[in-house]
């Protein structure tokens, strides 16, 4: 059986490790039980369980208003995939069984979860198959793969605008050099192809998708529209939805008033960071 690279949280939040048997230290979650919920989107607090995969083939930095950066809020799963769990796919699957409770939607995460396409089908399969489980997909939007999107019940896709995009200044100021993926970011952000395939599979079945765009900026909108929307064909307008720029809740505290308007003015849905508000910017919840 094939295997998955995760990032250092795994499965989460979790009371009993692969094998069923309970972990010494309490979820991140502060609860002693296992799951969460889902923070962002059309499923805002839903309780779920989360599998976060390693490795990223972008590098968001984003600026805001004020100026000031903000880089993606899982780097530990992105640009720096270092602590890293290697497990076959019936492991993971254990893990998520033995604690499932009464949660029955699980998330698939990353960094970008279809640069591991081939196990991740054979575990979304298994989910599936044998415990019925409602699958979220949570990506870039710069991958499809037919058989995956198979098993899949919400595509959760998340287009990457130019605010994104790595630079000389943005790089200074964390410390990082331009080479690999900060490089490659400007090009691989957006593929309107494999947007239009996920419109076209879901309106073909009865699989559901948004496109959740993080928003940090005013003009923000103009490009939403130019760049992908008027690009895209056939899809719904209630699938659209803006984020609040930020990784804390100061910095979605600056943003959201203008998410907020710019959401109302366009007739898009406006998605809260709830796991934010409830636990602040930390791994495993």
């Amino acid at each position: 059986m094939s295997k998955l690279v995760l990032a250092n949280e795994g499965v989460f939040p979790v009371v009993n490790d692969k094998n069923g048997q309970p972990i010494a230290d309490k979820p991140q979650t502060g609860l002693l039980m296992p799951g969460t919920i889902q923070g962002e989107g059309k499923l805002a607090g839903v309780p779920s369980l989360f599998i976060r995969l390693s490795s990223c083939n972008l590098r968001c930095i984003w600026q805001m208003e004020d100026g000031s950066y903000c880089r993606c809020d899982t780097t530990y799963a992105s640009f720096h995939p270092d602590k890293t769990i290697e497990m076959e796919v019936n492991e993971v699957f254990q893990w998520l069984k033995y604690n499932l409770g009464t949660v029955k939607h699980v998330v698939v995460t990353g960094g970008e979860p279809l640069l591991q396409k081939k196990p991740l089908t054979e575990l979304c399969k298994k989910i599936k198959e044998e415990l019925n489980l409602h699958i979220t997909i949570e990506s870039n939007g710069t991958l499809y793969d037919e058989e995956l999107a198979q098993w899949i019940d919400l595509f959760s896709i998340s287009p990457k605008l130019s605010n994104s995009e790595p630079n000389a200044d943005k790089l200074a100021s964390y410390n990082l050099k331009e080479s690999g993926p900060f490089k490659f970011h400007a090009d691989r952000r957006r593929n309107v192809n494999a947007l239009q395939a996920y419109i076209d599979i879901c309106n073909q079945s009865d699989k559901e998708l948004q496109l959740k765009f993080v928003v940090g900026k005013h003009e923000d909108y103009k490009e939403i529209k130019a760049d992908y929307l008027q690009q895209l064909s056939n899809y719904n307008s209630n699938d659209i939805l803006l984020m609040p720029l930020g990784a804390t809740r100061e910095e979605i505290a600056l943003s959201a008033p203008m998410v907020l308007e710019m959401s109302i003015d366009n007739g898009w849905r406006y998605s809260p960071r709830v796991h934010i508000d409830l636990f602040g910017s930390k791994q495993g919840v």
